[in-house]
């Protein structure tokens, strides 16, 4: 596994964890509002996975116009998060393979991006968020979330290579 891989599937996990952690909270711990990033979980997580097909649109030349944000449930986000990270994933393994992590297009300010440069502006745009998400969550003190929410890659390397 190299580095783009290991870094898009921690990504990805990532992202599924927390989404699958929180199937347990109701409506009124998603929508509570704290004084950080998005103000509540719902909208991290919308604004963590509307990134991520953002930016993959832009890198195609697809128009970033209209996005399909209609259901905002865990079960709804969670199929949107799986179904824009799997087209991510493979415009990122493509620009590897064909050697065109150093080429550019043209993003939504008019300015050249690489697309190695966006592949790393997504993976680490989402950390920060999660960081926001993990700090909500425990926050919320909701029965049946864990003491400690981690999805740091440590944690994720030692699953992996577990399984």
């Amino acid at each position: 596994m190299d580095a783009i891989d290991r870094l898009l599937e921690h990504d990805r996990w990532a992202t599924g964890r927390l989404l699958e952690l929180s199937r347990s909270l109701t409506d009124e711990h998603l929508d509570r509002q704290f004084d950080i990033g998005h103000r509540t979980l719902r909208a991290t997580y919308e604004h963590l996975i509307f990134i991520v097909e953002f930016w993959t649109r832009l890198a195609r030349g697809q128009s970033i116009e209209e996005f399909d944000r209609a259901d905002a449930t865990i079960d709804g986000l969670s199929r949107r998060h799986e179904r824009v990270y799997d087209d991510f994933a493979a415009l990122a393994r493509q620009m590897r393979d064909e050697g065109r992590l150093d080429d550019t297009f043209v993003d939504h300010w008019g300015e050249r991006m690489t697309f190695g440069g966006v592949i790393m502006h997504v993976i680490l745009h989402n950390a920060e968020h999660r960081t926001e998400a993990v700090h909500i969550l425990h926050r919320l003190d909701a029965p049946g979330l864990p003491e400690e929410v981690e999805v740091d890659h440590g944690l994720w390397d030692l699953t992996e290579r577990s399984a």
